[in-house]
């Protein structure tokens, strides 16, 4: 029997942000009409109902250091991926489980936005998600999400979570978005 978990104060300050602009129906009411302090001015920090997966040690034991270490993440590397999954998952064959959009956000809450997003992707399970980043500016310049993102992925609290990152394909955004290999969970059982 499965028990709901209660909505993280991430996950609040992230539904605030994406409905800051909705009007309620006739005859509604907003919940909480006093908007939270990280939409006025700096974001709260991230809340998590998951810790990061746990990292295990390489065949034949840990090497010099004692600690484990990864492969660097670098968008469209595969290597660490099987043949087959590595092929569906670059030729965006495998089911997208979840997608963010992250246009129309500054830096810091797009950093937000995408750490809960993969966080939850992990603990929930989901395996191939997509995030959006949008292309670049009108004059032709890369964007700052798009520099950012893959940076951000590739950062310690992120990167025990993520197998691979990959250009979406044009159907799924193009160069203006990414598909993301979350790591399944070996603490969960079911």
């Amino acid at each position: 029997m499965s028990r709901r978990r209660s909505v993280s104060t991430e996950e609040r300050r992230l539904w605030r942000i994406a409905m800051r602009d909705a009007e309620p129906m006739p005859g509604r009411t907003i919940a909480d009409p006093d908007p939270p302090a990280a939409l006025a001015g700096e974001p709260e920090p991230v809340a998590t109902t998951a810790s990061p997966p746990p990292t295990l040690p390489p065949r034949g034991g840990l090497p010099k250091g004692g600690r484990p270490s990864q492969p660097p993440l670098k968008v469209g590397n595969l290597d660490n991926i099987d043949r087959r999954t590595a092929d569906r998952f670059a030729r965006g064959e495998m089911e997208i489980d979840g997608r963010i959009d992250l246009h129309g956000m500054s830096q810091d809450q797009a950093h937000g936005a995408l750490s809960g997003f993969v966080r939850r992707a992990w603990h929930e399970g989901r395996r191939c998600v997509l995030v959006i980043t949008g292309k670049g500016t009108y004059t032709g310049g890369v964007g700052v999400l798009r520099q950012s993102v893959p940076r951000w992925l590739a950062d310690a609290a992120l990167r025990p979570m993520v197998l691979a990152v990959r250009p979406a394909q044009p159907r799924h955004g193009g160069d203006g978005a990414l598909y993301v290999l979350v790591k399944r969970r070996r603490d969960h059982h079911r």
